[in-house]
């Protein structure tokens, strides 16, 4: 294994990665301050509106994540990328965490406001909840042994038929408004002003950054795992701190 030149930084990140990363807090910071101090209670919801700040990011920060890696998959088959697939995985992986958050976030947010934490005849709940275990079930797929580009192609497929999932969920409060508790888009729909508004999409912003920052290392550790499997670990690390030390950051 080659060792890397003792003058580079012990470490693998970068002055972007560093900057998002003091990005993310700040605006952690910022949406608590703003959700619990600023933004006012709802009349028909009251304090349980504010879940909106963390909910609808999170369900936007899903659909972002589980179409890069439908992309990813696509590329892997189309033309055997492994950038995209190691992409794929990465934001898979990231996807999983935002579609929980979305999960939970809303049964906590259904009970002052339906009066239960799930309905099982929910349309969108049922098909969220079908897109978290695709996914999960993508992330065991991942974890199989055996040849790696037969793992990648099983992988890709569950990841294409997962997202075909997307648009029933985003839509499903129009398609079956019979059969869902769901309330219509807090985006389009209007009834969000002031602070409230301004804080959910700071939220959003704040996720789509954090999501962001998380490919990015996700990424990086994907492809150093990668050169280790292949043997090539000692050039890729090289590699990783000479583009730290020409950025002149940390992660």
């Amino acid at each position: 294994m080659t060792n890397p030149p003792i003058d580079l930084p012990a470490h693998t990140g970068s002055r972007t990665t560093r900057l998002l990363g003091v990005a993310v807090l700040v605006g952690v910071v910022t949406m608590i301050l703003l959700g619990f101090f600023v933004a006012p209670e709802d009349d028909l919801m009251a304090d349980s509106v504010r879940m909106i700040f963390v909910h609808v990011p999170s369900a936007i920060l899903t659909y972002v994540a589980f179409s890069v890696t439908a992309i990813g998959s696509v590329m892997w088959l189309w033309k055997r990328s492994v950038w995209w697939d190691i992409v794929a995985h990465s934001s898979a992986e990231i996807g999983v965490i935002f579609c929980g958050l979305t999960l939970i976030t809303g049964s906590i947010w259904g009970r002052p406001t339906w009066n239960t934490y799930w309905e099982w005849g929910d349309v969108r709940l049922v098909t969220t909840l079908i897109l978290f275990v695709l996914m999960v079930g993508y992330l065991a797929v991942r974890s199989m042994d055996g040849d790696e580009s037969a793992v990648a192609t099983r992988a890709s497929v569950v990841g294409i038929i997962a997202a075909v999932n997307i648009p029933i969920i985003n839509r499903s409060v129009e398609w079956w408004a019979d059969r869902t508790l769901h309330q219509q888009s807090s985006i389009t729909d209007g009834k969000l002003e002031d602070w409230t508004l301004f804080t959910m999409f700071l939220g959003i912003v704040v996720s789509g950054v954090f999501y962001t920052w998380a490919m990015t290392h996700r990424f990086r550790i994907a492809w150093l795992e990668r050169e280790l499997r292949d043997g090539d670990l000692g050039e890729a690390i090289a590699a990783r701190r000479a583009e730290a030390a020409a950025s002149g950051g940390v992660s």
